[in-house]
């Protein structure tokens, strides 16, 4: 006797594993009910051929019908002659074949809090702890160059990867998500990328700005993003400014990015820049002067990135040259890193060379002192503070030893009316300003 067989048509791979995980109980009780014990269930998927206009099928067995006589047990389903291609080169369609790409460095305990980061730090530690099941999802975090995006977006995988093995991970460069759909294209498998990218519990991908301006990617990446959002998986996004200030992205990408939170990383402070050094120094065994570190930290303030690539100057010229780290040293590969490197003019950077051209300590710039050459010193920093950045004049006495807004607006009356009236004092005034915006540009 010929044995029975019953086919489940499919649109996709993914309602064939649906049905296997949730449905599989009730199809064999129903199946044995109805056809017998010798019977066999079948699916049949449909692909889109690209090269025709007539989809074709192909059919599987069930992997997962128990007792159920001769129905055979086979490996991940392969779509296609050549099964599902995986685009990151990895052989086989099984989860735990699949290679997160995360870097181990990048951890939440590598990653410095401050506040510049708390809200974002605060949002991942969540998400890692509950993926796909907050209100976090898509969680975006935005910010300029060098900020942590990366590093706080990869933290996050890596600590899912430590609460959930079970769960799949993937973080990729938008780049590379493009690059790779170009080549499905290539090779008539836009069907196997989009089913290898839903099989991903957790999406993180970095620098998602890169995708304006390519309709076709961002029609995929839609796809992808419903599927996975509406399944409960987690997306994690990095990108360089808000949604709201994305161009050439769709709309309808632009509001799902709106569902969930989206969290920015703002230029570190002072304590956090210091602290972001101090861990550097421990990771890697190395001890440091602290006025040594306080001078980095002064002096280099537009990112992390640029902040951890002085230090290593400082430590390769220190190893190779076998000299003594000493301010003197710092300082010099300071003045020659910076002219290599953009500076973004903050009030720290001011007052960092308002204080090393008068040779003052900034402890006592920041002081109640009321000596002459200290006020005239901190007059000077509120006035280049007021002109050169766009903080407010509360934000401005704040940092200059806790000074009201009154306190600033006279400052800055007060070195006015000497540059007016004073030809040594509007020299020097000149000589600092072009010491301060000459690496600004």
């Amino acid at each position: 006797m010929v044995d029975m067989v019953l086919t489940i048509e499919v649109p996709s791979e993914f309602f064939f594993e649906f049905l296997e995980e949730h449905y599989i109980t009730l199809l064999r009780k129903t199946i044995r009910q109805v056809m017998g014990t010798g019977a066999k269930l079948e699916y049949s998927i449909l692909m889109d051929q690209n090269t025709s206009d007539v989809p074709y099928a192909v059919k599987v067995p069930s992997k997962n019908t128990g007792n159920l006589k001769n129905v055979p047990v086979h490996a991940p389903v392969n779509i296609g002659q050549n099964g599902i291609r995986n685009p990151f080169i990895i052989p086989g369609l099984q989860k735990v074949n699949i290679d997160s790409q995360l870097n181990p460095n990048y951890s939440f305990e590598n990653f410095v809090e401050g506040d510049c980061n708390r809200l974002a730090r605060s949002a991942g530690l969540a998400v890692a702890g509950k993926p796909g099941g907050t209100s976090f999802n898509p969680l975006l975090i935005y910010g300029g160059t060098g900020l942590g995006k990366t590093h706080l977006a990869q933290a996050i995988g890596i600590d899912i990867k430590t609460r959930f093995p079970g769960k799949t991970v993937l973080f990729v460069q938008s780049e590379r998500f493009i690059q790779q759909f170009i080549d499905s294209v290539k090779n008539n498998s836009q069907n196997d990328f989009v089913n290898f990218y839903q099989m991903i519990d957790v999406l993180i991908i970095d620098d998602i700005q890169f995708l304006s301006g390519k309709d076709k990617t961002q029609d995929v990446f839609f796809h992808i993003f419903n599927h996975l959002h509406q399944s409960n998986k987690q997306l994690v996004l990095t990108c360089d400014k808000p949604p709201a200030d994305l161009q050439g992205m769709e709309q309808r990408l632009l509001s799902r990015f709106k569902w969930g939170l989206s969290a920015d990383l703002q230029v570190p402070d002072i304590e956090t820049r210091i602290a972001i050094l101090q861990k550097k120094l421990y990771h890697d065994g190395i001890e440091l002067a602290p006025d040594i570190v306080e001078y980095i930290a002064y002096s280099i303030t537009s990112n992390i990135r640029e902040l951890e690539g002085s230090l290593v100057t400082i430590l390769a010229q220190s190893t190779f040259n076998k000299k003594v780290i000493s301010l003197d040293l710092a300082k010099q590969m300071i003045d020659k890193f910076v002219k290599n490197t953009s500076h973004e003019v903050s009030i720290d950077y001011i007052q960092k060379v308002v204080c090393d051209y008068f040779n003052l300590p900034l402890e006592v710039l920041k002081s109640k002192t009321r000596k002459r050459e200290v006020v005239q010193a901190r007059q000077i920093a509120m006035y280049f503070a007021k002109s050169l950045t766009k903080s407010s004049l509360s934000t401005i006495g704040i940092n200059c030893g806790g000074k009201d807004h009154a306190t600033v607006l006279h400052a800055c009356r007060t070195v006015n009316n000497l540059i007016e009236t004073d030809k040594k004092f509007r020299s020097s005034v000149n000589e600092l300003q072009k010491k301060i915006t000459i690496n600004s540009k």
